[in-house]
């Protein structure tokens, strides 16, 4: 498979690409300084916000592992809106990183996780933006998507366990009521997901143990 991977660099992106390299992919680094990457890995140097058709054309996936700080929303939903230009009417697939903030609690879907009272007000801005960037995918056509939920708890020093669970639009918790998968599980998860495609067109996420 052939699978360009935006935000390489980052925590999820460059575990992503460590696991995509391992099965066997062919893997491009879609990023915007190469001199940040530490993969011999084919690289296109270009801000997300510039891609085109053109660029992404070759790719059988292409991952969006973007990031920005808490308080940064807008971008996630500017993201959104160039890559579904950038991929729709294509045989392209567009992977997205997404957050758990749009995430229910409730049977009925009428409370997410962003709406619980514990939410921190500190990463509203970027958590609401992804949750826009999810609505945007639903309503999209002619464009093939899958958004990955993590867990509330998104660990980047977890430890590889191997394993972990799926749900589809309500938090989930694992064996110790928690809401938890660490960054190595979850790439193992996205990867699963690629090359099985059992959630085309919608999200989904996944939890797992701590280790």
């Amino acid at each position: 498979m052939n699978i360009g991977i935006i935000g390489a660099t980052g925590k999820s992106g460059d575990l992503i690409l460590k696991e995509a390299q391992q099965r066997g992919h062919d893997v491009t680094a879609i990023i915007r300084s190469r001199s940040k990457l530490e993969h011999d890995v084919p690289v296109i140097e270009k801000d997300l916000f510039n891609l085109t058709q053109e660029d992404l054309s070759g790719f059988d996936v292409v991952v969006n592992a973007f990031g920005t700080t808490p308080d940064q929303g807008q971008p996630h939903i500017d993201a959104a809106d160039v890559l579904t230009n950038a991929l729709q009417g294509t045989s392209t697939r567009l992977f997205v990183v997404g957050g758990a903030a749009s995430l229910y609690v409730d049977e009925g879907k009428t409370t997410q996780v962003i709406d619980t009272p514990d939410f921190p007000d500190a990463i509203k801005p970027m958590a609401g933006g992804m949750a826009e960037a999810l609505s945007k995918l639903q309503n999209a056509q002619h464009l093939n998507w899958t958004f990955l939920s993590p867990a509330v708890e998104f660990d980047a020093e977890g430890a590889r366990t191997g394993t972990y669970q799926v749900g589809k639009d309500h938090m989930i918790t694992n064996s110790e009521g928690n809401s938890y998968i660490s960054y190595a599980d979850y790439a193992i998860a996205v990867l699963d997901e690629l090359e099985n495609k059992e959630h085309e067109n919608e999200r989904y996420t996944v939890i797992g143990e701590k280790s």
